[in-house]
């Protein structure tokens, strides 16, 4: 199996995709919303550097996403905010707590939007920075 150097590989900033988070919330501008509730779902990027982890193979080197996927459904499950950008940034400022997360990207979709006559969703999109 060739060796490959990380110097010359090594070029662009790494993300980590966490994709599909998906949890039943009571964050909504409507009464209902917040007694009744809805399903949101959340894609979630981290721009971290996976490069010590990508040379040791080792778990302990690289973002532990297991931790941030808990986090964010118990977060969608227990908030109670009346905007989705409210739960989106709530979101994103959870991901930067950890200290090797340089930037977030947070999508975060109602997926059925208490709006007469539209069957889409509705999503929200938000980069922020430590």
């Amino acid at each position: 199996m060739p060796s490959y150097s990380s110097n010359t590989l090594h070029s662009a900033p790494d993300t980590l995709h966490i994709n599909g988070i998906r949890a039943y919330g009571y964050t909504g501008a409507l009464p209902e919303e917040q007694v009744l509730g809805q399903w949101f779902a959340a894609d979630i990027t981290l721009w971290v550097d996976l490069e010590k982890a990508a040379e040791s193979d080792r778990l302990d080197d690289t973002r532990d996403y297991s931790a941030i996927v808990t986090d964010t459904l118990d977060l969608i499950r227990t908030s109670r905010f009346t905007l989705i950008e409210k739960l989106a940034m709530a979101i994103a400022s959870l991901c930067l707590q950890y200290n090797d997360v340089t930037q977030v990207r947070v999508q975060l979709t109602k997926e059925v939007p208490p709006i007469p006559d539209f069957a889409g969703h509705i999503t929200v999109d938000i980069t922020r920075r430590p």
